[in-house]
């Protein structure tokens, strides 16, 4: 009984849902059909409880498509873009080089900052630990550790930059 009705839910709503949901993904329908797709696991994790009439239904799955694909964005703001790279990717002389060079300035930047700047990278960036743990580490806030790794960060973009 249950398929059945999400059967006849996706028949009746799927094309509405994924039309609303492209507008989210800025007409990418690959991501719309993965966020229509999570409306409707969180549609048959529900139907239980699904509102009896077909618009009211509607309104229901409109709701959770609008939270999923809220979710979605949220989730993207917060991940850093992912970089894809060929499996036989081999640098050039010329990349080589620069490499080199760009790992140098790197090197002689963190030398140039603070040292309770370089230790808060350290323990974030390299021992993967979180802010709280490394606030507690130290002895200070959690903003603290924050905006001395802001600051580190920024430091060091600048210092590679102008070399």
């Amino acid at each position: 009984m249950n398929d059945e009705r999400l059967t006849e839910i996706y028949r009746r709503h799927s094309r509405d849902l994924l039309g609303f949901l492209s507008g989210f993904t800025a007409g990418n329908r690959s991501s719309a059909e993965d966020l229509l797709q999570e409306t409707m696991i969180r549609a048959w994790r529900h139907i239980d409880v699904l509102p009896a009439g077909a618009e009211r239904t509607r309104r229901w799955l409109f709701t959770v498509a609008r939270n999923v694909a809220i979710d979605s964005i949220r989730r993207k703001q917060v991940r850093p873009s992912e970089v894809g790279l060929s499996d036989r990717y081999e640098p050039g002389p010329d990349e080589t080089s620069a490499t080199v060079l760009a790992v140098e300035s790197l090197r002689r930047a963190i030398g140039d900052l603070s040292l309770p700047h370089r230790r808060v990278l350290a323990e974030l960036y390299v021992r993967g630990r979180s802010p709280g743990e490394v606030a507690r580490q130290l002895g200070v806030p959690v903003g603290t550790v924050k905006s001395r790794a802001h600051y580190a960060l920024r430091s060091l973009r600048t210092a590679v930059d102008s070399r």
